[in-house]
């Protein structure tokens, strides 16, 4: 019987202990309630409001998600001169029919380049928070840089700081999250990720398992977290009751919008606040 009272012990120590790890690793920052409004509710549009005249990511797009009061996502990256632009990929071969990787290119030759025939060009992350004009929340997604993470978000943090409207930033990559935490507290962040059978497509296997598990937020410490369409973890869901604000990428759907806190959509035109 003692044998038995003192297994039960050491598993009971050992779910504790394991409960325990589990909320410090995956535990999400705090945010005031105040800045957690900035997204609260609202429905965000997606590479901003485009369609087929207005490209995504362009200066027409961002000007009608603001015109239309919807929130705003947009994508940084750094050119070769270590200026910001906004692009998704990291080839402007999709957007703009040129076979040029970003990172290796100058401003001053991605200017000249147009977004899927249009008069439309890459515009510099100042350009863009131009267009928006404080018009809605804006989510800046920073597009990993490897080694020159430290350069982009320096550079995203001037534009930042130079924006008067309501801003947020997000990442899939932690360390880029994590430099805000550090640098910039004051600015609400999140971690972008999905179930571990999408992270793994785009990243590594243990990379993909940390952070579609919400293991990275030991470093980052993400006051929201936006989800994909996949199948979320466990990790995820406490990190959501542990308070971290419940964002969701990328909606085709009306439906979509009353199981979340904030919805990033395209294609369709929902009412720009929901709750």
């Amino acid at each position: 019987m003692n044998k038995l009272f003192k297994a039960a012990l050491i598993a009971v120590g050992v779910c504790a202990a394991a409960a325990a790890a589990a909320v410090v690793l995956t535990a999400p920052g705090q945010a005031e309630p105040e800045k957690k409004k900035l997204l609260y509710g609202r429905n965000v549009a997606h590479r901003g409001l485009h369609d087929g005249e207005k490209p995504e990511n362009s200066l027409a797009a961002f000007r009608a998600a603001g015109e239309n009061d919807y929130g705003t996502e947009l994508d940084a990256r750094l050119t070769a001169d270590g200026e910001a632009v906004v692009m998704h990929d990291d080839n402007t071969l999709r957007m703009c029919g040129v076979d040029k990787v970003i990172a290796e290119t100058s401003l001053a030759e991605l200017k000249t380049l147009r977004l899927r025939n249009t008069d439309e060009q890459i515009p510099t992350l100042r350009e863009a928070l131009e267009a928006v004009g404080g018009r809605g929340p804006v989510i800046l997604e920073l597009k990993t840089a490897g080694e020159n993470n430290p350069l982009l978000c320096e550079k995203v943090l001037e534009e930042i700081r130079a924006y008067e409207g309501p801003l947020c930033i997000e990442s899939f990559d932690p360390r880029i999250v994590a430099w805000f935490r550090r640098n910039a507290p004051d600015i609400l962040r999140g971690q972008l990720t999905d179930s571990f059978r999408e992270m793994k497509k785009g990243t590594s296997l243990p990379a993909a398992f940390l952070i579609a598990n919400g293991l990275t937020n030991v470093i980052a410490r993400p006051q929201f977290i936006a989800h994909g369409p996949g199948k979320k973890s466990p990790l995820i869901r406490l990190a959501e009751r542990l308070g971290a604000l419940d964002v969701y990428w990328t909606s085709h759907d009306y439906a979509t919008q009353w199981s979340h806190e904030a919805v990033i959509f395209e294609y369709y035109r929902p009412h720009p606040r929901y709750k």
